[in-house]
């Protein structure tokens, strides 16, 4: 394994950070979260300057790369507190499983799209009732000729107000056992019968959440990705790369919470000296760093074996890159706040808005104890516990 990133890499992770520079966590992000505005100025440049669809094919107007280079995007986007979550769900999810499964029309009529921004496209798999249990889905997909109806509920879909179309995970009518036989539906959000409600969140978000509801949603048959009894492949090719992108998104989030802590602990002077001086700030703040390190390297071997086609290897790894990036973005946050004190908890820092955000990491897009749950049965061998 080659650590050294090519010309094009270093290219490409420069040009991020300059445009997420422009679009910093102060001066542009935190405005238009705690106005629940979507980063749309953000989201239209890296569109037009191919960032969003740097890992979609180049026939569709992609750049062709793989998922280690868009993970780069969203590191660096997040590196400047402006972390892209429409990436996770648009190029990185739904644009990967049509890449992959999608007809050759499918993909004509939306890969241009989710490549040059122009199209968002979100991704509608958790359920009330469900939880982290995707094989308790209850949305169901029935046939009615050569259409299509769908019947359900989901719930904290992120983005619909932005959305173009949700990618919907179904199971056929006929699938009457536990085992999950998911069908990917395109809903495009004007659909009749489908509803979206707001959820109120807590948390200081540009990007907004809603619950679905489905009742007699009629598609036609052209809304089916792939085929309807594809079992679990068609699912995780869009759910590793989800992991991948969360990854990116915590480590780059914790670089941006541990620069701001180091740039403050250099300048804060007290009893004569700048307080970085002093270990008890120091070593804290170099154990953040050494964390983001070990987190960023297993986010960069979980893509490039995801990128390569090792699907067993990237989910053991994508699952800890992601549980190591959220651990290390939590910290990083919470020393940030730390170092800087009371104004660690001042709107004029913005460091105390942004600890919603990454606790999410926690969380979504699978929680902490799922990851341990995977880690115990798949790499460690022992029994199922649940």
């Amino acid at each position: 394994m080659d650590f050294t990133e090519t010309e094009e890499q270093t290219a490409l992770r420069a040009a991020v950070a300059q445009v997420a520079n422009k679009y910093n966590y102060l001066d542009y992000v935190l405005p238009r979260a705690r106005a629940g505005q979507p980063l749309t100025e953000l989201w239209d440049e890296i569109g037009q300057l191919g960032f969003a669809g740097v890992s979609l094919p180049e026939q569709y107007g992609g750049g062709g790369a793989g998922i280690f280079e868009l993970a780069m995007v969203q590191e660096e986007l997040s590196a400047q507190g402006a972390p892209m979550f429409m990436l996770v769900v648009s190029p990185a999810i739904c644009g990967t499983i049509i890449a992959k499964y999608g007809t050759d029309a499918q993909r004509a009529a939306w890969l241009p799209g989710l490549a040059d921004g122009s199209k968002k496209m979100v991704f509608g798999i958790t359920e009330p009732d469900a939880g982290s249990n995707s094989h308790r889905i209850t949305t169901v997909a029935r046939r009615d000729g050569s259409d299509w109806i769908l019947n359900g509920r989901k719930v904290f879909i992120s983005g619909v107000d932005e959305a173009d179309a949700v990618l919907i995970v179904a199971r056929t009518a006929d699938a009457k056992t536990g085992t999950l036989r998911p069908a990917l539906f395109v809903v495009p959000t004007g659909t009749p019968n489908l509803v979206a409600q707001p959820i109120e969140m807590a948390v200081t978000e540009s990007v907004r959440q809603f619950s679905l509801f489905l009742d007699e949603v009629r598609l036609p048959a052209d809304a089916l990705i792939g085929s309807e009894d594809a079992a679990l492949a068609q699912l995780f090719a869009g759910l590793n790369p989800e992991r991948i992108m969360g990854a990116a998104m915590g480590v780059g989030l914790a670089r941006y919470a541990l620069a701001r802590a180091v740039d403050y602990a250099a300048q804060r002077t007290v009893w004569k000296t700048p307080i970085g001086a002093h270990q008890g700030l120091a070593h804290p703040l170099a154990k953040i760093k050494i964390e983001i390190e070990l987190a960023r390297v297993m986010m960069q071997k979980a893509a490039a074996l995801y990128d390569r086609g090792d699907d067993a290897g990237a989910a053991e790894a994508a699952n800890m890159a992601k549980y190591a990036a959220a651990e290390a973005s939590i910290n990083a946050l919470d020393q940030a706040v730390q170092t800087l004190g009371g104004n660690g908890l001042s709107k004029e820092y913005g460091l105390a808005e942004l600890l919603g955000t990454v606790r999410i990491g926690r969380v979504a897009p699978v929680s902490r104890e799922m990851i341990m749950n995977y880690v115990a049965q798949h790499s460690l061998g022992l029994p199922k516990s649940y």
